[in-house]
């Protein structure tokens, strides 16, 4: 429908078999197809401080999104399903909000730039985040990611794992919605 009513460009993996299913998360997306399908919704991307306490739950503190250990029972991670899994799979693992997938599936870009020292300096309250990405190996300032994804390791299902990518990249491709 996005696609119809914009005219915007099918992501890549559009047609992939493996990928593309109307259960399963868009993959193949970069950061400027994600804004622009939110505000089209008439909504937009959330902060990343505002993902982190959707993926940590009420109480604010879970190292991951159903709790404090591990349990690989409740996310899609690691190449162990070889593609995405619908977006309803593993409620057992939703957070304490009941949102699904905050770990593992597909890494999902959020509004901030990336710096990696960022939350140093930043006001602890619902930081902004900053003005400007860092200029990683000179290709241009980078944006976060966040959740991890179906083929990353376990180390990146964290609620506070940080990742980065450049805007317009999707080089994440087939784990990056």
């Amino acid at each position: 429908e996005f696609m119809k009513a914009t005219n915007h460009a099918a992501p890549a993996y559009w047609d992939d078999p493996r990928v593309s299913k109307p259960e399963q998360p868009v993959v193949g997306v970069n950061w400027f197809d994600a804004k622009a399908y939110c505000e089209w919704k008439g909504l937009r991307l959330p902060t990343e401080a505002e993902w982190e306490h959707a993926a940590k739950g009420p109480k604010g503190d879970n190292h991951f999104p159903w709790g404090h250990a591990f349990d690989p029972k409740k996310v899609n991670y690691g190449q162990q399903m070889g593609r995405t899994a619908p977006v309803d799979a593993y409620p057992e693992g939703a957070s304490g909000f009941g949102v699904y997938n905050m770990a593992g599936n597909v890494f999902e870009w959020v509004a901030d730039w990336y710096m990696p020292d960022y939350y140093k300096n930043s006001a602890a309250l619902n930081p902004a985040g900053p003005d400007m990405g860092l200029d990683y190996a000179k290709q241009g300032p980078v944006r976060v990611l966040r959740g991890g994804s179906w083929f990353a390791p376990e180390t990146s299902l964290h609620t506070s794992h940080r990742f980065w990518n450049q805007p317009e990249n999707n080089s994440y491709g087939i784990g990056l919605g």
